[in-house]
């Protein structure tokens, strides 16, 4: 039986031939599944980084507002604000006294003025 071909080994080798193809098969789904997961996981990447990259842009303006705030509380800007206020307080009391004072020198009637003749 050398050179012989008979049906055992036909049926052998067509067995043989059917699993190579149905691995091929398997494998070929296998890469494909394979392949889809791998682009939604870059599609979640990609979104988790334009995520990240806006929580990044809103914290420095976060921190620019914070900063802002930190100077206006610091305690020279609180100084020198009650300062002014309390220059602006003493300076409405005098203006007030000066008022009362001119209202007490007005008492409603006005004396005859005489006009000046040219």
């Amino acid at each position: 039986m050398d050179g012989a071909v008979d049906i055992k080994f036909l049926i052998t080798l067509g067995g043989i031939l059917f699993s190579v193809a149905g691995a091929a098969a398997v494998g070929k789904m296998q890469i494909r599944s394979i392949l889809e997961s791998l682009g939604d996981i870059e599609r979640r990447l990609r979104e988790i980084d334009k995520r990240i990259d806006f929580l990044e842009s809103g914290h420095e303006v976060i921190s620019s507002k914070v900063k802002t705030l930190a100077e206006i509380n610091s305690v020279s800007a609180l100084a020198s604000h009650n300062r002014e206020t309390s220059e602006m307080q003493a300076a409405i009391k005098q203006l007030r006294r000066d008022m009362e004072r001119q209202l007490s020198m007005h008492n409603g009637a006005h004396p005859p003025v005489a006009q000046k003749q040219t």
